[in-house]
């Protein structure tokens, strides 16, 4: 393995999303990765299908597209944790790891003397992060959570969706799992700034990491619009709070996304427009004013768009730098020409279908090169491989 976290151990007691994210990272990142499934059953995820991947004869295997997304680089092994074997296993496979990740309910761990203070009294380096949808303290500690209920209770659903009183009006969730890849990150943050603190102390560290405060904290923008205005935000649909004219705006043949971004590119806009008097007029100059008048600013805009296609447009306000998309589906996503440059999309070797796509990390290291050899694994696939260094050497049994 190359990458960073080469010479990082990781042992997975994680399912589903937010946890594996997190050890994908760290997987992607060069660590080693163990992941510990359910015997006989593995990952939930596993069955979160179809799709599923088909096999080198065109049949359809039992690994999920779901699956698939966020284990790669990892070695699967099934461990019963409600037995006494399994549990002692796991506290083997803790003395010899750096970081344990784990998202079961508060206190589930704990009840099998596999919680932190267990495991660290058995190793005082390792750093042990756990994740949750509300924490390890608080009234709802032990509540259960998943994502799409964490964007309603944080608040995305609230600033996410069309406004009322307009077609379509209502909240409306993200597209991707959005609390749980950010918990994922922010749980990869908190590991690999444990990492770099024992490095000077020598001892680990406990993480408590909640689905609940990560949406809190990922409002951002519109938690502080609401902390210095006391006005509550509000769904706007595409556009944006605070800056304008940021919407999706139709164009003769579909629709384009326009991104200004302050006053210099707004007056490029106008000017592509052919409309540069608008750059000039006090109720649109600014940012601010811009804002404060976007209902007779957004059909001006509206209506001159209109006129031309999407590519007629694209040519002109990209020669002019100003910001501008088409709304791409996933198939175009993935087939953009500077995606391709940048190979996000690549080819894993599988056991089953040959090789197996996958959407890659976007991080990228001049001395510490990211490698990405290793599909996601099949269901105890290196069971034989992990607990076999367990085992004394003369120990045949």
């Amino acid at each position: 393995m190359t990458g960073p976290l080469s010479h990082i151990t990781v042992l997975d007691l994680s399912r589903i999303m937010a946890g594996p994210w997190s050890s994908q990272t760290l997987a992607d990142l060069g660590a080693e990765v163990i992941k510990v499934e359910r015997t006989g059953v593995g990952d939930d995820t596993r069955r979160w299908g179809p799709p599923y991947l088909k096999a080198s004869d065109g049949e359809e295997t039992g690994e999920s597209g779901y699956f698939l997304s966020v284990n790669r680089g990892k070695k699967s092994v099934e461990i019963d944790l409600a037995s006494p074997e399994g549990q002692e296993t796991v506290r083997a496979l803790a003395r010899q790891a750096d970081v344990v990740l784990e998202n079961f309910k508060a206190g589930s761990l704990k009840r099998y003397g596999l919680g932190p203070d267990d495991l660290r009294a058995l190793n005082p380096r390792l750093i042990y992060c756990s994740i949750t949808g509300f924490g390890q303290d608080g009234p709802m500690a032990k509540d259960v959570a998943y994502d799409f209920m964490i964007q309603a209770m944080g608040g995305l659903l609230s600033v996410t969706g069309v406004p009322d009183g307009e077609p379509g009006a209502g909240p409306q969730k993200v597209g991707v799992p959005i609390v749980d890849i950010m918990t994922g990150m922010y749980a990869t943050v908190a590991i690999l700034a444990a990492l770099a603190r024992r490095s000077e102390t020598g001892r680990g560290d406990t993480i408590d990491i909640a689905m609940l405060d990560v949406a809190a904290a990922t409002l951002a923008n519109q938690a502080m619009n609401y902390l210095v205005s006391g006005v509550a935000p509000k769904r706007a649909g595409n556009k944006h709070p605070n800056i304008q004219p940021q919407d999706i705006f139709p164009v003769r043949d579909g629709h384009i996304v326009i991104a200004v971004g302050n006053d210099e590119q707004f007056g490029r806009f106008s000017d592509a427009l052919g409309m540069p008097d608008l750059a000039d007029d006090p109720r649109y100059a600014t940012n601010k004013a811009r804002v404060e008048n976007l209902d007779t600013l957004h059909p001006l805009i509206c209506a001159r768009l209109q006129e031309r296609d999407l590519a007629d447009w694209r040519q002109v306000l990209t020669e002019r730098n100003v910001p501008c998309a088409p709304i791409n589906t996933v198939p175009q996503v993935l087939a953009e020409p500077q995606v391709r440059h940048r190979e996000m999309l690549r080819d894993l070797p599988h056991p089953l279908s040959g090789s197996v796509p996958s959407v890659v990390s976007p991080m990228r290291f001049a001395e510490a090169p990211l490698a990405f050899e290793t599909a996601p694994p099949l269901l105890g696939q290196h069971t034989a491989e992990v607990l076999s260094r367990l085992k004394p050497p003369h120990d045949d049994g």
